[in-house]
């Protein structure tokens, strides 16, 4: 993926809120409850780094899970009630998901990234047919509840437990001050956030917009620099990141960490 190509991406988040919930609960007698809260706000922050998230939508009985409703509504996700699967079926979600996302598909062209939180098999289907209009298929799911249908069939497949693992980022002076450690924690996330998306060419507003991305809040002067680049000059006396100039734009070009 190039970072011409990262900055035009727009992505349709579908949301399989039960699956979620339960998939690491352990699959026994008697009516499953939630193993987890979902932290889903954690996935959509790995999600914006591959583009804009332009629709995001999530299926469930949420009655029962209504301990979540307020977290959902402060992203921004639109929520569909989905009546008890004992009572409407256990595929009375997957059918509205899937036909939303489908209606989708066929009416914003725009839209080239489906991304299905789920790891339920039934799925697949829906997963082929997007490829088929051409979209890219993004896949999220635990690593118990996971179909290995549905993960290979998907163009790319994300384990919820794999989301905010340690990184490769060089750790911070302990010298740095407090107000400059959070600009430094988006820079180096952000960076490892392009390198996994294989981005060859890191200039420093592709760097920037992608952080605005994560953090529509961020302003760098607010952490003390008069402009990104004297954000990015200090990592890069620090020793933390490589970079030069572009012979042609002559803006910076991030390398990767140093060392």
């Amino acid at each position: 993926m190039s970072d011409s190509t990262t900055q035009s991406h727009s992505l349709a988040v579908f949301i399989d809120y039960e699956n979620l919930a339960l998939g690491a609960t352990p699959k026994g007698g008697g009516r499953r409850v939630a193993a987890i809260k979902p932290d889903i706000g954690k996935i959509l922050e790995r999600l914006v780094e591959k583009g804009k998230l332009v629709a995001k939508r999530a299926y469930s009985d949420w009655q029962r899970f209504g301990e979540a409703v307020g977290d959902l509504h402060a992203l921004g996700i639109e929520l569909t009630e989905i009546p008890d699967r004992g009572r409407t079926g256990k595929n009375s979600a997957d059918i509205r998901l899937a036909v939303d996302a489908i209606e989708l598909c066929h009416t914003k062209d725009y839209i080239d990234t489906f991304v299905v939180v789920s790891g339920d098999s039934d799925f697949t289907p829906l997963v082929s047919k997007l490829k088929e209009n051409g979209k890219t298929v993004i896949g999220v799911g635990m690593y118990d509840s996971t179909s290995e249908l549905l993960a290979t069939n998907c163009d790319e497949f994300i384990f919820y437990e794999d989301i905010g693992m340690p990184a490769d980022a060089p750790a911070l002076p302990e010298s740095l001050p407090k107000e400059k450690r959070k600009a430094y924690q988006l820079l180096l996330e952000t960076i490892e956030a392009l390198q996994r998306e294989n981005v060859e060419t890191m200039h420093s507003s592709l760097i920037k917009d992608t952080i605005r991305r994560k953090a529509p809040q961020f302003n760098e002067q607010f952490h003390g620099y008069r402009s990104f680049t004297g954000l990015l000059e200090e990592a890069r006396d620090l020793g933390l990141i490589t970079m030069h100039k572009d012979a042609k734009s002559g803006t910076w070009v991030v390398e990767g960490f140093a060392g």
